[in-house]
């Protein structure tokens, strides 16, 4: 992705969408958090200790990677039904990489992709 202005992410616990704010037609980009239901119940046997050890690593990596797509953007807009947005907000506000950078929240209800488009061509349209 290309230097550009506006960011929009759509994101639960599982997936980020990634949309790059553009005059195009706006692409999704999807980043999976490596936590999947899979990974809980393979731990959880093994012990709830382990799991939410193995849970907060690899929520971790997620957000890592996602803080890596956000540096590059002026302003985003975080949006979804859970409080992984939040979490990554926190975040974010902690590092002094992102002080310059406008992040916004927003909840959400699950969304298609064609509404997670159009809320994010709604909200930067408006800015």
């Amino acid at each position: 992705m290309t230097k550009a202005k506006n960011l929009g992410i759509w994101m639960d616990h599982s997936s980020a969408h990634i949309m790059e704010f553009t005059m195009d037609p706006i692409e999704s980009k999807t980043i999976e958090s490596k936590f999947t239901h899979e990974v809980k119940e393979h731990s959880l046997g093994k012990g709830e200790n382990l799991m939410h050890n193995k849970e907060q690593h690899q929520q971790s990596e997620y957000y890592k990677k996602l803080g890596e797509v956000i540096k590059n953007y002026d302003e985003v807009i975080l949006f979804g039904p859970t409080s992984a947005k939040a979490e990554l907000f926190n975040i974010l506000k902690e590092d002094h990489l992102f002080a310059k950078i406008k992040i916004e929240i927003k909840q959400t209800d699950r969304m298609t992709e064609n509404q997670q488009h159009a809320f994010v061509r709604d909200y930067f349209s408006k800015s």
